[in-house]
């Protein structure tokens, strides 16, 4: 029930998803592809979970999503452009765009100029294609997803200066540092979550 025209969605220079609303072609990137930027959470070459909306798209069913990974796992690519789903992707609400180390730089600097705020290159990818994406009439929210604090070597590059570090950042890096190698099977993840979670309870 909540009133929301339209969602908008940002990438970076890995615009695996951006692809995707635009032309309807799901097309994951190879390593070489995947690009390193000042917008990290976004390096992606392919998009976590999507199989979940692409469920619902084609109707919830599970053979068409399975033939359509395959073809992802083959090193492929699948289209709902021209298919059957294609008239169903618009009544989503999706609408999306890309944004680039110089967008994020202006942006950075365009809402500290305007708004005294100081934004994380995530959040200015955001707001860089929210903008785009504006309606006449109708409010726009982004939504933060980390602080600027993390990125000092771009906001420096944006402003000119490194960003306030919050009071529970300070002296961060010289607090102890934890880390335990364990193989990549079920049950050591499943006994580190039961002795954490005991720890805390304790």
């Amino acid at each position: 029930g909540l009133p929301i025209a339209r969602l908008v969605l940002a990438t970076n220079e890995n615009n695996v998803l951006d692809e995707f609303f635009r032309t309807g072609v799901y097309r994951p990137r190879t390593t070489a592809e995947t690009l390193v930027t000042s917008s990290p959470s976004m390096d992606i070459s392919k998009a976590s979970n999507f199989e979940r909306f692409v469920f619902d798209l084609v109707g919830r069913d599970p053979a068409i999503v399975q033939q359509m990974w395959r073809e992802v796992e083959a090193g492929g690519c699948f289209s709902l452009a021209d298919g059957p789903f294609a008239a169903r992707l618009p009544a989503y609400g999706f609408v999306s765009g890309c944004s680039n180390h110089a967008d994020r730089l202006a942006t950075i600097r365009d809402v500290w100029q305007r708004h005294g705020l100081m934004i994380d290159t995530h959040t200015a990818d955001g707001v860089k294609v929210a903008r785009e994406r504006r309606v006449a009439g109708i409010s726009m929210i982004v939504l933060e997803t980390a602080q600027a604090v993390k990125f000092t070597e771009t906001i420096r590059e944006a402003l000119g200066r490194d960003p306030a570090r919050p009071a529970g950042f300070d002296g961060i890096e010289d607090l102890p540092q934890r880390v335990e190698v364990v193989d990549a099977t079920v049950d050591p993840v499943k006994e580190i979550i039961v002795r954490h979670c005991r720890k805390c309870r304790e």
